[in-house]
């Protein structure tokens, strides 16, 4: 995990175990997101009525940490299995798909212009490229909310058995890159962050289900 070539905070590198898995091989999309809305009264993300983010294979945006974790406590009720968002070690293990290439399909930016190319807003699911374990669209289009509290110096104190993050934080860490960025594409070490109360267009999540 991590990259020695990588940003201070993706340093150091070092090998962690983690617990089986499962991760959603798409971003939860409008149409997923509207089933949680219409069940439970939830409040609509910020841009739940922008013609440029709510066409129903978008990326579900807008919506705070606290909402993408209330989807998946009301997806756990609905199947009766344990959904949550990933931990920032799990995604860029599924992101790897074992291997260790820069980004989640190799070593290139994916597309023609190498990761820069024209996007006014998200794209619909399913477009970017696939990695080796069959998820799709990860580190692309979209940031995707962890699990855990954001610290740029974690790792280096992190256990070496599925770490969860420091206690508290004022940030919450994503992963994956964005639409609005210049480079589209993202490197499977490459952190990021935000407080868990605010609300962007380029911020989504995909869910992991863990096996007992």
């Amino acid at each position: 995990m991590g990259d020695p070539a990588g940003r201070p905070d993706e340093q150091p590198t070092r090998t962690i175990s983690l617990s089986a898995f499962r991760l959603a091989l798409l971003p939860v999309t409008n149409r997923d997101y509207a089933e949680f809305l219409t069940a439970t009264g939830h409040d609509e993300p910020r841009f739940w009525n922008d013609p440029s983010f709510n066409r129903a294979d978008q990326p579900a945006v807008g919506m705070t940490w606290y909402s993408a974790v209330e989807y998946c406590d009301w997806l756990s009720s609905v199947h009766d299995q344990r959904f949550r968002l990933p931990t920032e070690a799990e995604w860029e293990k599924a992101a790897r798909g074992g291997k260790q290439t820069t980004y989640p399909w190799g070593d290139d930016p994916w597309g023609e212009e190498r990761g820069r190319f024209k996007q006014e807003s998200t794209w619909e699911v399913g477009r970017g490229p696939v990695n080796p374990l069959g998820l799709v669209d990860i580190g692309f289009n979209i940031h995707e909310w962890c699990s855990d509290w954001y610290d740029p110096n974690y790792y280096a104190t992190s256990p070496a058995s599925d770490p969860q993050g420091p206690p508290t934080g004022r940030r919450k860490s994503s992963r994956g890159g964005a639409w609005r960025h210049l480079m589209k594409t993202c490197r499977s070490a490459a952190r990021s962050s935000i407080p868990p109360g605010y609300r962007y267009n380029d911020y989504g999540f995909r869910v992991a289900l863990e096996i007992s």
